[in-house]
């Protein structure tokens, strides 16, 4: 091999001359431990994985199903695992968790039983307290401008804009009377989660 001249991918996921090469599942099983090492994994992420890298679906079918019969595939627990950690680090709503563990691949009953852990109430708590950072942050710019930006990054978390401009309401009176009069906390002109904040401000 020309100096400077890497290799790509690790041994067993060229074509490999070992044992692995005449036993698909003995290399399938190489690819999942290697994934499962490096970040918990749902099926689907697995079974995607070993596609990539030409492992036969049998050979692929048969090291999941093992995997999960022992396991080590446990989209389950992913699905509460993922609710608890990205609700409590990044604030996102039973919606947008539901919305990212699809994407992972989890079905649809596991999804359901996992956002079930999250209570309502906690939700909504969580939400006030975005509100709260969000309008604190902005204090001294114009009313609209603050309730445009929050209601902005709720709904970029997932939160139904009757639940946000409420808690965005609460927040003002708490500030003061008379907040947030004058407002129309209408959620049609505020809350385009695509929108960037800033450019809708006429």
């Amino acid at each position: 091999m020309p100096r400077g001249t890497r290799a790509s991918g690790s041994p067993s996921e060229r074509s490999p001359a070992g044992p692995s090469a005449r036993d698909p599942e003995a290399r399938a099983r190489q690819i999942c431990l290697r994934l499962l090492t490096a970040a918990p994994r749902t099926r689907a992420e697995l079974a995607a994985g070993l596609s990539r890298r030409g492992v036969p679906a049998d050979a692929a079918e048969a090291v999941l199903g093992r995997f999960t019969d022992v396991g080590l595939i446990d989209d389950a627990a992913f699905a509460r695992a993922w609710v608890e950690s990205r609700h409590y680090s990044r604030g996102l709503s039973r919606r947008s968790l539901s919305a990212e563990l699809r994407q992972h691949g989890v079905e649809a009953e596991e999804i359901r039983e996992a956002v079930s852990t999250l209570d309502p109430e906690q939700e909504v708590a969580t939400a006030r307290r975005l509100v709260e950072q969000k309008m604190a942050g902005t204090r001294g710019q114009p009313p609209e401008v603050r309730v445009r930006r929050a209601a902005g990054t709720l709904a970029r978390k997932g939160y139904p804009p009757g639940l946000v401009f409420r808690l965005i309401k609460e927040v003002l009176e708490q500030e003061g009377p008379g907040q947030a009069a004058g407002l129309e906390l209408d959620p049609d002109p505020y809350t385009d989660p695509d929108a960037d904040p800033d450019d809708a401000i006429g």
